[in-house]
């Protein structure tokens, strides 16, 4: 049941256009999830229940904010590799070189 629950959810990201399908199909995966009650789906269910506005936008135009986030992954471990900024407009410098 738990690979089913999974390839449901999947289901929805990759077929789904339309934001208020999207709501109707995540709350009825949300209400089976709730059924079965997996600790490890509960995790995910309640996440989505908490931020189902921000979710839904990926359906406007089917884009997330990951390049934006692994961007600031690098920015953080640069950042540490340095372990502390002197001089800030060396380090903006640096980063754009390395990451534009």
């Amino acid at each position: 049941m738990s690979y089913e629950l999974s390839q449901k959810l999947s289901w929805i990201y990759e077929n789904t256009d339309n934001k208020t399908y999207a709501l109707s199909r995540l709350a009825k995966w949300h209400e089976q999830v709730r059924q079965v009650n997996f600790k490890t789906f509960n995790t995910i269910s309640k996440t989505i229940e908490l931020n189902y506005r921000d979710i839904l936008n990926y359906f406007d135009n089917r884009s997330t904010n990951a390049s934006a986030e692994s961007f600031n992954a690098k920015i953080k471990g640069f950042r540490t590799q340095l372990k502390g900024v002197r001089n800030v407009d060396f380090f903006m410098f640096r980063l754009q070189k390395l990451f534009a």
